[in-house]
């Protein structure tokens, strides 16, 4: 992209004062104030020249109308990271802490044409044939078992104890995993999204993942897995492990982040209270104003073209500033008036989320079922004391510490019938001990009792 030859001023601290105009999307200055920096970003125009990582050079669309245009063309942006020029040309590595979540795989978020088609169309049937009654009781359930570890303490942190567990437990459900392969599925997504020991926690997740496929080659269950399996796309087992992997972190490091997002807004934002606690609004505010993912969506031209008054190269990587784009003047104007324009957290066009509904269910009955166990949970620090987690693609923060009237676990209460009990397979029983093991393992066994 070509900066306007009158660059603004970065806002202060910004590194970009001396990073020849590129902005950083990186470090603690951009996590404690976003917006600041999205608003100096709009002086270059619908696009900005970023940083996502040291070294690691992308520019961003940070326009409303410049995004959904970018979103809905695939067939002069593609999403094949094949393509990604500064990679092939040696200027990015592996080694890069932005690498895991912009690598080619083999999956529907990376691919085009037909064989995305192909991926996509059989991810989608397979989330469809979840059923949101199913789905509450089942989300119900573990947001019982995680208050019950802190309910009689009086406190918790909300992010570590509730909204980083709660997906991870859900989609563990959702797709069948057994005691064992649940607890490295817990261990590799969070390795992979907190940076700790990534490359050893990608592994561990793609050789859980691995097993879960094999297992449910032999013996099907009533779960996502063997939906997937079952779909007449026919998909290899290589296609399965990657398919499983992108719906297991992808569904749960956003989830996570707009339950926490979402907690944040309800116990810091009195209007909410004084409406009754309105979950469904403070929900769908967080998704305008503090999405989960707030840039993403990598793309990359197909050829040297123009785009919004600028111009890339072919294999140029490009995203898209969900967060921008939401709370730009045009945007905001016209929200405020009423306007039906729909917001982007969920993205657009061909690779919009698959898993939205499924979302939305989990994150109100998680919400719900905490406020009414701990309706007089509030804040134990200060708003302006808590950190946010950096990094260039999620909005997410690092704690959540509450305090609230200490409440005894209540007792955990069996499925009356199968088809009503949560997504299970059959050999976790078998599989688990009675103590011990992974969190995973653990809930397993409460959930017997």
């Amino acid at each position: 992209m070509d900066a306007q030859s009158a660059a603004p001023v970065p806002p202060p601290g910004c590194p970009a004062h001396n990073s020849g105009g590129r902005v950083p999307l990186y470090g603690p200055e951009f996590a404690a104030d976003p917006q600041a920096y999205y608003e100096f970003m709009r002086h270059y125009g619908p696009t900005a020249p970023v940083e996502l990582a040291p070294g690691v050079e992308a520019t961003l669309v940070t326009d409303y109308s410049a995004a959904l245009q970018l979103l809905q063309d695939s067939s002069t942006f593609r999403k094949d990271a094949r393509r990604w020029r500064d990679f092939n040309e040696g200027r990015v590595g592996p080694d890069s802490p932005v690498f895991p979540l912009l690598a080619y795989r083999p999956n529907c978020m990376f691919s085009d044409g037909a064989e995305h088609l192909r991926l996509r169309q059989a991810v989608t049937d397979s989330m469809a044939r979840v059923d949101s009654r199913r789905l509450a009781r089942s989300t119900g359930q573990i947001s019982d078992y995680l208050i019950s570890q802190f309910s009689a303490r009086g406190s918790a942190d909300l992010v570590s104890d509730y909204a980083k567990q709660l997906p991870l437990f859900v989609f563990n459900e959702l797709f069948g995993c057994p005691a064992e392969v649940g607890d490295r599925v817990l261990f590799g997504i969070s390795g992979m999204f907190d940076g700790v020991n990534a490359e050893k926690a990608t592994g561990v997740l793609f050789q859980a993942v691995g097993e879960l496929v094999a297992l449910k080659r032999a013996r099907p269950g009533d779960d996502v897995t063997s939906w997937l399996m079952a779909h007449e796309a026919r998909l290899t087992d290589e296609e399965m492990v990657h398919q499983l992997a992108l719906l297991l972190g992808a569904g749960a490091e956003p989830l996570r982040n707009l339950i926490g997002n979402t907690l944040h807004r309800l116990l810091t934002q009195d209007k909410y209270a004084i409406a009754g606690g309105l979950i469904g609004e403070a929900l769908e505010d967080t998704l305008w104003e503090n999405p989960p993912m707030s840039n993403y969506a990598p793309h990359y031209p197909a050829s040297d073209m123009e785009f919004a008054g600028g111009k890339l190269a072919a294999g140029d990587l490009v995203m898209v500033s969900f967060a921008a784009a939401n709370t730009g003047p045009a945007l905001t104007a016209s929200r405020q008036a009423g306007s039906s324009r729909a917001h982007l957290a969920w993205s657009a066009g061909p690779h919009a989320c698959p898993s939205k509904d499924p979302a939305m269910h989990i994150t109100v009955t998680a919400i719900e079922n905490l406020l009414n166990r701990l309706p007089d949970a509030q804040l134990a620090v200060p708003e302006d004391s808590l950190t946010w987690r950096p990094g260039p693609f999620n909005r997410a923060l690092a704690t959540l510490p509450t305090r609230f009237t200490p409440v005894q676990p209540a007792r955990q209460a069996k499925p009356a019938s199968r088809s009503e009990a949560p997504v299970r397979d059959e050999q976790a029983d078998a599989a688990r001990k009675p103590e011990g093991g992974g969190k995973w393992s653990q809930f397993l066994s409460w959930l017997t009792r």
